[in-house]
């Protein structure tokens, strides 16, 4: 096991929201942001095959940009491009640099299928000299001010190729690499190997972000304690519990829990009203669903809203539900407006 010093885990905590994708979108990012305790964020990946990427689809995935690449709480994020091809990888790297984003990240860790059948994300660990000429290409096309970074897993089906992935990303100019600690085949099945972040970092010469399986600031400070990293990006364990940086940060002193759930309910408004605003009334009760289970996981109180919420699709009832929640009015009473309170037995 690698320890760090008692200055470096002393040091100030360094936090970043992971890039998700149908997770972590643009409302997401808005609300962890202003909740605080996040330095900066990733985005969900803009896919590039060929041919260079017009400004309507790359605002689409981060209409930050508009606004000086930060959301509204002044936090930076950062673009991340996906694919495989040398060339187009590196136009539109510039393309991106050329409207002041403030840094390239590359994304060779998504496990998910669709992707990976296209030769894309975590499917390219099997391929470190591509790797290599991917992250070169990017780096040659960028001015050098602006951070070339990249977030990979630990392989494909086994962590054969691990150090050589890692390898690959450094020599091709990567400035930094965030390293989820599992392989694409893991998935995100417990546990996430922290000790293998140990071996990447002091296998290369630039840092690493360490990442995977932070749900409290006990294993914030675990795994920095166990990978010597002195950078964690979080992703599911901030969605799950939105406070998390605040804690780890002790923003609200150094023995304050959780925040209650009482005071999360106008962020869950704020999210939907942001959700309903960016996509059709038809697709924004499924994001909100999304939400509200993966915070039962963490609240309980979570769990009678979301199971009151399942089968309702009306989006203009969702809002004023959750309004009135938010206003301190009684849960049980509130769901009987819901027009499907009947059928789940919401009374």
């Amino acid at each position: 096991m690698t320890q760090l010093g008692t200055d470096a885990l002393s040091a100030k905590p360094v936090i970043v929201l992971a890039p998700m994708e149908g997770l972590v979108d643009p409302p997401m990012r808005d609300i962890l942001t202003r909740i605080g305790g996040i330095d900066w964020c990733v985005s969900e990946f803009i896919r590039v095959t060929t041919g260079l990427l017009n400004r309507g689809s790359i605002q689409r995935i981060v209409p930050e940009l508009s606004h000086d690449w930060k959301t509204r709480a002044g936090v930076p994020v950062r673009p991340q491009l996906l694919g495989s091809d040398v060339r187009w990888m590196g136009e539109n790297a510039a393309l991106l640099a050329s409207m002041g984003a403030p840094a390239i990240d590359l994304n060779f860790g998504c496990p998910a299928k669709t992707v990976n059948r296209h030769r894309g994300g975590a499917s390219l660990l099997r391929e470190p000299e591509l790797l290599q000429q991917i992250v070169a290409s990017v780096r040659a096309a960028t001015p050098a001010h602006i951070p070339v970074t990249a977030k990979m897993r630990l392989g494909y089906s086994d962590t054969a190729q691990t150090l050589e992935c890692a390898a690959a990303l450094a020599d091709g100019g990567a400035s930094e690499i965030t390293v989820h600690a599992r392989t694409k085949m893991d998935g995100y099945k417990p546990p996430a190997h922290w000790h293998w972040l140990a071996r990447i970092r002091e296998s290369v010469h630039v840092p690493v972000i360490a990442n995977g399986d932070v749900w409290t600031p006990e294993d914030y400070h675990e795994i920095r304690e166990i990978s010597g990293c002195q950078q964690v990006m979080i992703g599911r364990g901030l969605v799950r519990r939105p406070d998390l940086a605040r804690q780890i940060r002790g923003l609200d002193g150094v023995d304050a829990g959780m925040a209650p759930w009482h005071s999360l309910l106008p962020w869950v408004v704020d999210f939907f009203a942001q959700t309903r605003a960016r996509v059709v009334d038809r697709h924004a009760p499924g994001r909100l669903k999304q939400w509200l289970s993966m915070l039962g996981l963490t609240y309980p109180e979570a769990k009678p809203l979301f199971a009151a919420l399942r089968r309702e699709n009306d989006a203009d009832a969702i809002s004023a539900c959750l309004a009135a929640l938010a206003a301190g009015e009684d849960q049980a009473q509130t769901l009987l407006v819901l027009p499907s309170a009947s059928a789940l037995g919401a009374a």
